[in-house]
């Protein structure tokens, strides 16, 4: 409600209460120490801001922490990431844990839109990655560029570690077939490391495993190793990420925004700098 302030004197007969207004060179001190206070108060947050949940398969991880300062600095909402292998995500999907958006391979989503888990109009393809393989600086690399030295490596090396296919890992579900298929898999399982989830670089850089197989999002997370290079074209497989918003999303229009910010052009450099390409 404003305030109406008259000055001192007789109104209508009735004499006012006299008002002791400070002298006029004090005002200007006043005003400035006022102003001077206003100025150090903390900012008020955004009326709008929003914490966005988004849970992601764990290739895609590594490229979502590098958008989100991006992300947040442009929207103001901060980003509460959690990872999994792509089984471990989709099974809490599937229990009901709330999240404004979820990252998994595409095929997967698109089953969890089948069983109303994720709005079927939100699936979007934003990524791609695929295998490669790593092992410590130093030695020289190893022969993979054709399917036979791939198979000729593998044979030879000590240990080799990848992620463990019991855990619904993309890449180890995919690479214990593969060594079906190359007809090498009784013959190299006794060499195995396997990893229940994380970054399988790390059993290489620990020395668990002289070479490491994954996502190669995820293999250049861990620094200081050589990056061998990506399977042979022939055998190569490549994950297509998308994202959607679960149907029990609190915050479907910031999930929504989120998912638009990451088909962007301003996120295409990040990903490629994390090892990911455009589907």
């Amino acid at each position: 409600m404003p305030t109406t302030f008259r000055r001192p004197g007789i109104v209508r007969g009735i004499r006012s209460p006299t008002v002791s207004c400070p002298p006029r060179r004090h005002r200007f001190s006043w005003t400035l120490l006022a102003l001077a206070a206003i100025a150090t108060l903390p900012s008020l947050p955004n009326a709008e801001a929003a914490e966005i949940s988004v849970l992601t398969a764990g290739a895609f991880k590594p490229a979502l922490l590098e958008l989100a300062r991006t992300y947040e600095v442009e929207s103001h909402d901060t980003l509460a990431i959690s990872n999994d292998t792509a089984g471990g995500v989709t099974a809490r999907i599937v229990r009901g844990e709330e999240a404004d958006l979820v990252i998994l391979p595409t095929a997967v989503l698109e089953s969890l839109a089948a069983q109303g888990k994720v709005l079927a109009d939100t699936v979007t393809p934003v990524a791609k990655s695929g295998i490669g393989v790593v092992m410590k600086a130093g030695a020289p690399p190893p022969d993979i560029s054709s399917v036979e030295a791939f198979k000729q490596t593998l044979l030879a090396t000590p240990s080799y570690a990848y992620i463990d296919p019991a855990s619904g890992g993309s890449s180890g579900i995919y690479l214990a077939k593969l060594f079906d298929r190359l007809g090498i898999a009784a013959a190299i399982k006794y060499k195995a490391v396997l990893v229940p989830g994380g970054l399988v670089a790390s059993r290489v850089d620990d020395g668990e495993a002289v070479l490491g197989l994954q996502q190669i999002s995820e293999l250049r997370e861990v620094r200081g190793l050589t990056f061998v290079g990506p399977l042979p074209p022939e055998i190569q497989n490549y994950t297509v990420y998308a994202a959607a918003v679960p149907t029990g999303a609190r915050r479907p229009k910031a999930g929504r925004a989120l998912l638009a910010f990451l088909k962007s052009e301003a996120a295409s450099q990040a990903l490629a700098t994390r090892g990911l390409e455009r589907p």
